[in-house]
């Protein structure tokens, strides 16, 4: 099984429990550190139906988002009570309403034309959700996609040997190995996660800003 339909069939089963039901505190911190003015708009890759898009879009900016399973988009539309425009772009589906563009399909699908401008990438569960072999594609396209974009990216740092799945532990080193070469990396925090990574796995929530 390829990793998109391992995702497609996470949430037609139901298998969600990445999706936040509260706002990401690090993104409630730390996203003024990317000196925004309200009408830019952020880039949320791999957004599902998260409760983020909710609190950006009353912060006023616009959000772009791209996801695979167009049950979490209907979803997501849902949750905001906006019923959206929706419409084929290339071989994807975007649905559409005021301040909010959400594509539904392959983010490789998507090119930096159909996104038009983007002023910040807001990466909570992108990288993370990727296995190696792809974070080196995804980075190269995201960066590509956004000219280089600033960034606030949340990761998870963990013994990747314990426990081989998704969410997976993004290190110092590979965030570097991506991005250094292209942005200025401020590690905005690294915290011990209370009880462990799932109630069990010693870890740490680390926030980058790349700028």
């Amino acid at each position: 099984m390829n990793e998109n339909n391992l995702w497609l069939e996470r949430w037609e089963n139901r298998e969600i429990g990445f999706n936040q039901v509260t706002e990401n505190a690090f993104m409630v911190k730390y996203f003024n550190h990317l000196n925004l003015r309200n009408e830019n708009r952020v880039l949320v890759p791999l957004c599902g139906k998260t409760i983020d898009v909710s609190w950006l879009l009353a912060e006023g900016y616009g959000v772009t988002g791209i996801e695979l399973s167009e049950t979490a988009v209907i979803e997501l539309f849902d949750d905001l009570g906006v019923v959206p425009n929706v419409s084929e772009v290339g071989e994807l589906t975007l649905y559409r309403a005021d301040k909010l563009h959400v594509f539904v399909g392959d983010i490789f699908k998507v090119s930096s034309e159909m996104l038009g401008s983007i002023d910040a990438i807001y990466d909570r569960a992108a990288l993370v959700a990727l296995t190696i072999g792809v974070r080196v594609e995804y980075t190269a396209h995201l960066r590509e996609l956004t000219n280089n974009a600033p960034q606030l990216l949340l990761c998870f740092e963990y013994d990747q040997s314990l426990m081989n799945r998704t969410p997976y532990s993004v290190e110092e080193s590979e965030v570097k190995k991506h991005y250094e070469e292209h942005y200025e990396l401020e590690l905005l925090t690294r915290e011990e996660i209370t009880g462990g990574f799932k109630g069990k796995l010693p870890a740490c929530d680390v926030a980058w800003l790349l700028k």
